[in-house]
């Protein structure tokens, strides 16, 4: 991967970053896990070490809807970063707009079982109509396997879509499934984007370059390069043992060959997304 310390790509973005401070923001009871500590700081040395110079922060289900320690977070990005957040169906609208003031550009959908979301497919096309407005994203994780069941929700949104970890199958499936053809035919609408990230969360090869689930990376990139994201996944929550950042960056340089076209995932993709030109 040409991107390193010593050579930063200006604007490349990781696309889903975890904080926690553990000490001063004490977790929900909902959590459904302990994750390590991972503040601003520790994060900015990963993104230092990475060659990267953007990010976008996601609200751990972990901290429920007290959206403090991410938004603490992107004061200390001082612009440098975007907040994907989880709010009440009822938030008040000047709390909605004092957010995306301070950098929030999402809301966030965990559909995996038992994994701790607070926010239901109930919620999802009322929270969607009144985000549209401000010009965010309905970030969703769910079973890739559920996507031909949900489609038709999805592809009525009135705003925009990004989808976790390719897809997040929990069982991998080939190109060819009808699941990932279905995913496909979502990026085909042109307001869906998918992170190609976090293989080891569903890989049934494992390392080092996971095989099966980077085919379906290989094929997103090369099928919708104008609708990839990267991320990390830092600091991997729940993970053991916690895979490496730069072999997880350097996994891209295997599903994207072409260095044109990691400079579209890496940069112009979320810059156009996550609104990094504004504020």
């Amino acid at each position: 991967m040409s991107t390193t310390s010593s050579n930063p790509m200006a604007g490349a973005c990781d696309c889903h970053v975890h904080i926690y401070e553990l000490e001063r923001y004490p977790l929900a009871g909902t959590a459904t896990f302990a994750p390590p500590q991972a503040s601003w700081a520790q994060y900015a040395a990963v993104q230092r070490s990475l060659g990267l110079t953007r990010a976008v922060l996601v609200q751990p289900t972990g901290y429920g809807f007290d959206n403090r320690c991410l938004l603490e977070a992107l004061t200390l990005a001082d612009g440098a970063a975007r907040g994907i957040v989880v709010i009440r169906p009822d938030t008040p609208a000047a709390e909605l707009q004092a957010m995306h003031d301070a950098g929030v550009r999402g809301v966030r959908f965990m559909m995996i079982p038992g994994a701790g979301g607070l926010l239901g497919w109930g919620d999802l096309e009322g929270l969607a109509a009144r985000i549209a407005e401000f010009g965010w994203v309905i970030n969703l994780q769910l079973d890739g396997r559920e996507l031909p069941d949900y489609a038709a929700k999805l592809r009525a949104l009135p705003c925009k879509l990004s989808l976790d970890h390719t897809g997040k199958f929990l069982e991998p499936v080939t190109p060819e499934h009808a699941a990932f053809r279905s995913l496909l035919e979502l990026l085909d609408g042109g307001n869906t984007w998918v992170k190609i990230s976090a293989p080891y969360e569903t890989s049934r090869v494992g390392p080092p370059h996971y095989d099966d689930v980077s085919a379906l990376a290989q094929a997103l990139a090369a099928a919708h390069p104008e609708r990839c994201l990267w991320a990390s996944n830092w600091p991997h929550p729940n993970r053991k043992p916690v895979p490496d950042d730069h072999a997880m960056l350097d996994l891209l340089s295997r599903w994207a060959p072409d260095p044109a076209v990691r400079r579209t995932i890496l940069v112009d993709n979320p810059a156009s997304l996550y609104g990094f030109d504004t504020i």
